[in-house]
């Protein structure tokens, strides 16, 4: 099982920004395997997320925005979801994920 969040390296909106740092920050400082994969220079990349987030999740107007949150091919969220799944302390169940990788674990 792979973390992927894909981001958008050159976006213009701050908020975009600093909700991909937010989710990546996290990621990293609980020591989380991700991968991120950058949708803004390869097209193939972009279709595939938008083909992958069911349709009732995309917005009414435009296309969803980064960062989306996939574990391997499966959909887990947005910004949103990963945000209430933090707030509620769900993120592991959240990302698909059976429990926190421990010390020992990550030092291997």
């Amino acid at each position: 099982m792979v973390i992927k969040v894909y981001i958008a390296s050159s976006s213009g909106s701050v908020l975009v920004k600093k909700r991909q740092q937010a989710v990546v920050g996290f990621l990293e400082a609980n020591r989380i395997s991700f991968q991120e994969v950058d949708i803004t220079n390869v097209e193939e990349r972009r279709l595939w997320m938008y083909q992958h987030i069911p349709p009732d999740r995309h917005p009414d107007k435009g296309n969803p925005l980064p960062p989306q949150i996939f574990n391997d091919d499966r959909y887990c969220g947005d910004y949103e979801d990963f945000f209430q799944s933090k707030e509620n302390d769900t993120v592991f169940t959240f990302l698909g994920l059976s429990s926190q990788p421990s010390v020992k674990d990550s030092e291997s």
